[in-house]
């Protein structure tokens, strides 16, 4: 088992790296009925209550997506969020978004705010929370608050790495990222439950894949969270670690942990 640290309050981190793309549409469609001017208020008052406090931080860094993104010329099985074309967008969406980078929101192109996230919590390491509601986060080690259930949780590099290799066998609806027929959370915990290494986890999704390494790749570029600028994610390596540029191998045995305010298995159930 790994070794466990405490942590007391004083300790936790104290800048939240905040997902503003989730903020807009809940509070935009909240506000529907409502001005402009009330929304933007809304808004501004979630970002300080969460930041504040709720995780009692110092200081926070927002993200929005902006234009272009990688992905879409990766995906080939199907368009990447290509479920979304006909999909409609709250009334102060554009106003909100404009609102939050006049508050100092980055607007981040070509890739996500997702993936800005996840390279400065990489670069922040265990300094900082990770603040969504968004399970493609829970690849990435570090602190993390779903601000909507008020759970903070501690995701740690083995449960990173299952998870993303868990989404590479069921896809993500949300984004048109198809998996496998048929396999969901459950199955999927059973055909990696054996897993110790990266390359493990792999060999498993290819095994599930019936051998089709093309879409096991697709599938890892299109989930893969960048932890470093303009990465793109490859099979691992026998001499790659998990953090490198291009794939990993990593003995999840070794990997430390740290006792979290909220356990994750009470926090993050299917």
């Amino acid at each position: 088992m790994p070794s466990k640290k405490m942590m007391t309050s004083s300790e936790l981190p104290k800048l939240a790296l905040i997902d503003a793309d989730v903020i807009v549409y809940r509070v935009a469609f909240a506000s529907e009925e409502e001005t402009e001017e009330i929304c933007f208020a809304r808004a501004k008052e979630l970002i300080f209550e969460i930041v504040f406090t709720e995780l009692n931080c110092d200081d926070y860094k927002a993200y929005l997506t902006g234009k272009g993104n990688f992905r879409q010329m990766v995906a080939t099985t199907a368009p990447y969020k290509g479920n979304r074309k006909d999909f409609q967008k709250p009334k102060h969406y554009d106003a909100l978004r404009a609102y939050l980078q006049r508050l100092g929101a980055e607007l981040v192109e070509g890739q996500e705010a997702d993936d800005a996230i996840a390279i400065e919590a990489t670069k922040e390491q265990d300094k900082c929370w990770i603040v969504s509601i968004d399970k493609d986060f829970d690849q990435v080690r570090g602190w993390h608050y779903n601000f909507v259930k008020k759970e903070k949780y501690y995701v740690t590099e083995e449960e990173g790495i299952r998870s993303f290799y868990t989404q590479i066998l069921t896809g993500d609806r949300t984004d048109n990222i198809l998996g496998i027929k048929g396999i969901g959370p459950v199955k999927a915990a059973k055909i990696l439950e054996n897993c110790t290494t990266e390359r493990t986890f792999y060999d498993a999704c290819v095994k599930a894949y019936d051998g089709n390494i093309e879409r096991v790749t697709e599938n890892g570029v299109l989930l893969w969270l960048r932890r470093h600028p303009d990465q793109l994610w490859l099979p691992p390596l026998p001499s790659q670690d998990s953090t490198g540029p291009s794939g990993s191998l990593r003995d999840l045995a070794s990997t430390e942990s740290v006792t979290q305010p909220t356990k994750k298995s009470e926090s993050k159930q299917e």
